[in-house]
């Protein structure tokens, strides 16, 4: 039986990892409709009326119905109690903090580089190949991240200090996303990804999120 009648919509991408990964930190259960992006399960009428831009991930909440990753984590950290060890801001300064980075790497880093790589190196038969303009997202991702690496380990082990927060969960999928295209990371970002390598909720969120091996591998 799901906590509250929690449903997830989708499996197998980052951006559903990062849906999974925000509920087992939580240590809510729910219930999971294993549907994947390009299979033709997000076509359907039914599931075009819950979200029309036909995308996962998709969670419902009873008669909440939302849409778009960054999104539903930034909702279950604030709906539902935070566990000791997960960083939750409740005052204006401490979020400005965390929307900061959540931000920074949904636009950089997810939209503006990897979702570029994604496009023309594992979806090059619908959008074509473009070596030219994947080389140069591949360069702006690890510009990105050495610009921000002296902020990794300024204030403790994750983005905003001594506790995870969301921001650490968007950061973690995309470098993983990265690590999935062979990019190497720089070494800042290798030491702050290893922290993560035995965290319960991440594990668990890993096992449940990704069933096929070819992303599973990228990440031991």
């Amino acid at each position: 039986m799901a906590d509250d009648d929690l449903i997830v919509w989708g499996v197998e991408s980052t951006r559903t990892m990062r849906v999974h990964w925000m509920l087992h930190e939580l240590g809510l259960t729910y219930e999971t409709w294993p549907i994947g992006s390009r299979t033709g399960e997000t076509n359907t009428d039914a599931y075009a009326r819950l979200n029309p831009r036909q995308k996962i991930p998709v969670l419902q909440h009873g008669p909440l119905v939302l849409s778009e990753s960054a999104s539903i984590a930034l909702y279950l950290s604030e709906r539902f109690a935070a566990p000791d060890g997960f960083h939750v801001p409740r005052d204006p300064v401490g979020r400005a903090r965390l929307n900061e980075w959540c931000f920074f790497v949904m636009t950089e880093l997810d939209a503006h580089t990897l979702y570029v790589i994604r496009r023309h190196n594992g979806l090059k038969e619908i959008y074509g190949e473009a070596p030219i303009a994947v080389a140069a997202a591949e360069s702006y991702f690890l510009k990105q991240l050495d610009a921000m690496a002296g902020q990794v380990d300024k204030d403790g082990d994750f983005l905003l200090g001594a506790h995870c927060s969301v921001a650490d969960i968007l950061m973690m999928t995309c470098l993983d996303w990265a690590c999935f295209y062979g990019i190497p990371l720089p070494a800042a970002w290798q030491g702050y990804q290893a922290r993560f390598d035995d965290r319960p909720a991440y594990r668990q969120a890993f096992a449940a999120n990704y069933t096929k091996r070819a992303f599973a591998d990228a990440r031991p």
